[in-house]
């Protein structure tokens, strides 16, 4: 079974394009699954034969993620991948039959996406210090999540050329390997320029490191026709700034919102709430996220809709007298006649 799954990762990674953190998650999915049913049949994973993976299987396999307290989501996502496999598997004629397509999908917890408000934005965007280098390049990349919604992968992942500064749009590899254009404010525009002026001193100390660094390397990227990335975002060692950096400090500057878990990917919830409570239409907030289907970004007209209902029960005079008198008739719901 493990060169059924090898085969099928390297089916994703070379005809499907997707990325390699995609592989990676299905690789894992698929891993916990095969080992479940293989330990169910007492079973190495390498002895397992493909047909053992049958609808009893995977239901097994279901039920062992909602014993282990796997939310629905995780357990909708580990099903998608072994739908994916099970598929693969048939088209190359490895078993008859998809067991996967007869097993009905989790039903998700719908979750209002955490976002911050435009106040508390604005507290987190004066929380770094302007004085120190390092400082002006953590503003530049809380103004630019804020100002474009970006993932943060997309954030760390940029180089100096996917930024155009006079015409304000950056340039962004998303999801499966697709390019999108996403402007970005004059606030923006203005602390990314005071960092590039930073930045060019960290780079240089790396670049007195890097002549260590033997001929091969230099030679394989002449060889290859390779052009040298330069990210926009650096450590002060002079390399690019990972994820992990990244969320850390995002993470460090939202203490001062006094909220608990404000995570990277809250500020681009933030990014879609402002725009839609502002009046942006779906559409165009889909396009600036880089959502592949609308109904992923329908999610934040629930937000708008939860907004809504608070501000007319503190605004609107009877609901207010429900409130004081313990009595919410915007929530209770209607008892049946008899």
């Amino acid at each position: 079974m493990i060169e059924y799954l090898k085969a099928f990762l390297r089916f994703l990674a070379l005809n499907r394009n997707v990325s390699p953190h995609t592989v990676r998650a299905y690789d894992s999915d698929l891993t916990q699954f095969i080992g479940h049913v293989a330990a169910e049949a007492d079973l190495k994973k390498r002895e397992l034969e493909p047909e053992a993976l049958d609808r009893d299987a995977i239901r097994s396999f279901l039920s062992h993620l909602h014993d282990e307290g796997q939310s629905r989501a995780t357990a909708a996502r580990k099903l998608a991948a072994i739908r994916t496999f099970l598929r693969y598997l048939r088209r190359e004629g490895i078993i008859d039959s998809d067991a996967g397509s007869l097993i009905a999908t989790p039903k998700r917890e719908v979750r209002m996406p955490a976002h911050l408000s435009e106040e508390e934005m604005a507290r987190m965007l004066e929380a770094p210090d302007d004085e120190q280098p390092l400082g002006r390049r953590d503003h530049a990349i809380l103004e630019l999540f804020y100002a474009s919604g970006l993932r943060l992968s997309e954030l760390a992942g940029l180089d100096i050329d996917d930024v155009n500064l006079s015409g304000r749009m950056v340039r962004v590899l998303g999801k499966g390997g697709k390019q999108r254009l996403v402007p970005f404010n004059g606030a923006s525009a203005k602390t990314i320029r005071a960092w590039l002026q930073d930045r060019e001193q960290y780079v240089r100390n790396a670049g007195t490191d890097e002549r260590v660094i033997g001929s091969r390397a230099r030679d394989q990227r002449k060889q290859t026709g390779r052009t040298r990335r330069e990210p926009i975002f650096v450590n002060y060692r002079g390399g690019r700034l990972t994820v992990r950096s990244i969320d850390r400090l995002v993470r460090k500057y939202a203490a001062v919102t006094e909220r608990d878990g404000v995570s990277p990917h809250a500020l681009r919830h933030s990014f879609a709430t402002h725009l839609l409570q502002r009046g942006a239409d779906l559409r165009t907030i889909q396009e600036l996220l880089g959502h592949s289907k609308l109904s992923t970004t329908q999610r934040y007209t629930h937000v708008n809709a939860a907004q809504l209902l608070a501000v007319y029960k503190k605004a609107h005079p009877r609901a207010i007298a429900d409130t004081r008198s313990g009595h919410d008739r915007t929530t209770e719901p209607k008892k049946s006649a008899g």
